[in-house]
């Protein structure tokens, strides 16, 4: 089992940043890889990007890619999401997942375990 909790989150005007934490903890947790989803209610769930467990392997999605980055620190177990010339577009819920198979990946159907979300909200 892995535990997500995410943190970070806020408000923040366009063009501004965010740094998005995931603390994980349990018996996978440093063995999976890690990714960040983000889902504005109403709307499907949308891939951002993905890091392997060691953190060798990084994916992004084309609207982020540029703009955001992961990353993580081992000896704490946790991930990153660095977010950089945020937009008003970019306001939403933000999740982590845990895939235990520690590849990175970003098809949502393979990740095992979930965090609550953090929202971020950017004005313009």
């Amino acid at each position: 089992q892995v535990q997500l909790v995410e943190s970070g989150g806020g408000l923040v005007q366009a063009g501004g940043s965010l740094r998005l934490s995931c603390a994980a903890s349990g018996r996978a947790a440093s063995s999976s890889a890690v990714g960040w989803f983000r889902q504005v209610p109403g709307k499907e769930r949308e891939a951002l990007a993905s890091i392997s467990y060691g953190g060798a392997v990084t994916e992004y999605t084309d609207p982020v890619k540029g703009r955001f980055a992961i990353s993580r620190d081992t000896a704490k177990n946790t991930v990153y999401l660095q977010m950089n010339s945020l937009k008003s577009e970019d306001t939403a819920i933000y999740y982590c997942a845990a895939a235990e198979w520690g590849i990175a990946t970003l098809n949502a159907h393979q990740y095992d375990h979930w965090g609550q979300g953090t929202q971020v909200t950017v004005s313009s």
